[in-house]
């Protein structure tokens, strides 16, 4: 019983972890945007564009962590049929969250060749 009391704690800790880079994510993301909003005129252009960038970034890290924490708890602890068909569905749902984020991020379709400037990639 103390393996199982264990892998709870981990699967907590990642999930807050998870939490933690969501918010930290947010955070210095604002900080970057205000400082390039109200820097020079250069920069002020590209700060939403870059703020957006930041916060998709934030967002898929605290994801992967959140995704991780789940499959530690729903998996190592209460190997059952529905239990595994419950992490099956939230899986799905934060690979497709992630997966809308990285398009956002990017400005590309993962199977779309980078850009080798730095504009835009059009969707």
């Amino acid at each position: 019983m103390e393996l199982s009391r264990f892998i709870t704690a981990a699967g907590e800790l990642v999930d807050f972890a998870g939490v933690i880079v969501i918010i930290v994510g947010i955070i210095i993301a604002t900080f970057r945007f205000v400082r390039a909003y109200f820097g020079d005129a250069t920069t002020r252009k590209t700060a939403y564009r870059d703020y957006r960038r930041g916060l998709g970034q934030g967002l898929l890290l605290g994801l992967e962590l959140l995704v991780a924490a789940d499959i530690i708890r729903t998996v190592a602890v209460t190997p059952t049929l529905e239990s595994v068909a419950v992490l099956a569905v939230i899986v799905l749902i934060r690979t497709f969250l992630s997966w809308s984020l990285e398009v956002e991020v990017e400005g590309r379709f993962p199977w779309q060749r980078k850009n080798t400037d730095d504009s835009e990639a059009t969707i």
